[in-house]
């Protein structure tokens, strides 16, 4: 290091500062890492609930149930929670 390097701005703020940044640009990189591996969880939990859901091998599935028992079979899958309303619309 020079005798100019010692007296530039970020010299005069410490060794730590430049580690500070890291360590920051390091927690926001592992932040957004987390949220892509949640999203990709949760988009493979959705789409085996979809694949495994029994409506979709019914014949006419579009249409209402005709009894009560095909009712109950077609509900009897994984039924996803939709969230509170303060969730929805969070963002």
């Amino acid at each position: 290091m020079t005798p100019t390097d010692r007296s530039s701005a970020p010299a005069r703020r410490g060794d730590g500062h430049v580690f500070h940044q890291l360590a920051g640009a390091a927690r926001k990189a592992a932040r957004t890492m987390a949220g892509v591996i949640e999203e990709c969880n949760y988009a493979q939990r959705r789409m085996l609930q979809l694949r495994l859901n029994p409506e979709r091998y019914v014949i006419n599935s579009d249409q209402a149930p005709a009894t009560f028992a095909e009712f109950l079979f077609r509900t009897s899958g994984l039924l996803i929670h939709e969230p509170a309303a303060d969730k929805r619309f969070a963002g």
